[in-house]
């Protein structure tokens, strides 16, 4: 079963929640940023869905040392 847009962005919001990420979306894209548990503050701006993904992905594989 193919997930739709809205669909696919709850389920990366409700990912990035879980690592304490906060997603919002922009006129150029996604942005996403993080400053928990991190020396610096974590910004990425300007990205597609797929992008999204696969930063949380990465995050979520690499533990609390993040991507």
């Amino acid at each position: 079963m193919q997930e739709n847009h809205s669909e696919r962005r709850a389920r990366l919001q409700e990912l990035a929640s879980k690592l304490s990420f906060t997603l919002k979306k922009e006129d150029t894209g996604f942005a996403l940023y993080r400053d928990v548990d991190v020396p610096e503050p974590v910004q990425r701006n300007g990205l597609t869905l797929e992008e999204v993904e696969d930063v949380l992905n990465t995050w979520k594989l690499r533990g609390p040392h993040g991507g």
